[in-house]
């Protein structure tokens, strides 16, 4: 059975496909050719490899999400500037690509404070399209962990947070990779380092050093080390958060164990998050984006 169309999630360090038919998803397949490692002319070879088995009824249209429509990607996809609807039908960036009949999904830009998103707006629009009544927030965890405003079908504002990327950095190229080799984790040092971090976020700096101090004088454990580092960094994006998920309906979009994290921390503020399949919001987006 041939495709009615082809869901593309194009980020900075892979490339995700699905086929999909009236029913959803009829295949899907991934490779590691991120925007970040292709040359302008390697995306489409590197979409072809993929898809090609799907194009043989001819062209089959193809919506796709991501880092795929940035400055350094396939064909940049200029920023839409909210308030505004997540996606709107139709509106993609068409690329001339030697028959495929491609649309890039444009992401959302913010003036004051300036930010930017490329692809999480896309799992927004997902959020939308499986709750059609959200009024909320929306947050979307991950490498650059993504905090956005909802109401009446738009996103009115957003703010970004480094969290996952400081996390990889601290963890794994500062002073204290040396305290936290492995990968185990210690769920009440996670809640030690979220409490810390959402009470006394000015003291981060200090208490980051901390855990390699005390790796040294009390035999920290690496397990501990780690999920209270990710416990400071994680409250600390909360407490900066506060005026979006203070009172508000909160969704989280994201990786099951990231999901749980934040999950854990914003229980403890009386937040009862609920969460969604990051996967399924993406794909219920870019169907919402199909012209």
């Amino acid at each position: 059975m041939m495709p009615d169309w082809i869901a593309v999630d194009w980020g900075t360090s892979n490339l995700r496909v699905w086929a999909m038919g009236p029913q959803g998803v009829l295949a899907e397949a991934q490779s590691d050719d991120g925007m970040g490692k292709l040359a302008q002319d390697g995306f489409e070879p590197a979409l072809r490899r993929l898809i090609a088995p799907w194009l043989a009824a001819g062209g089959v249209p193809v919506v796709a999400c991501g880092m795929v429509g940035a400055r350094q990607g396939w064909q940049e996809a200029p920023y839409r500037a909210v308030p505004c609807a997540p996606v709107a039908r139709g509106e993609g960036i068409a690329v001339s690509a030697n028959g495929l009949n491609i649309r890039i999904i444009p992401g959302l830009c913010q003036g004051k404070p300036a930010d930017v998103m490329r692809g999480e707006e896309t799992q927004i629009a997902g959020v939308l399209a499986l709750h059609p009544q959200f009024d909320g927030v929306i947050c979307l965890p991950g490498t650059h962990s993504k905090w956005a405003h909802v109401s009446a079908g738009e996103v009115v504002s957003f703010q970004t947070y480094m969290t996952g990327e400081m996390f990889a950095l601290l963890s794994g190229q500062s002073v204290l990779r040396h305290s936290m080799a492995g990968n185990g984790w210690d769920e009440a040092a996670f809640d030690a380092g979220a409490a810390e971090g959402l009470s006394r976020p000015e003291r981060m700096m200090a208490r980051l050093f901390s855990l390699r101090a005390e790796g040294l004088l009390a035999g920290l454990e690496p397990s501990a080390a780690r999920a209270r580092l990710s416990g400071l960094l994680i409250g600390a994006e909360l407490a900066a958060a506060r005026p979006y998920w203070l009172g508000q309906r909160v969704v989280l979009v994201g990786g099951a164990a990231l999901q749980a994290s934040y999950a854990r921390a914003l229980a403890t503020q009386g937040v009862t998050a609920e969460t969604l399949d990051a996967t399924a919001c993406t794909l219920a987006g870019l169907a919402a984006a199909r012209p």
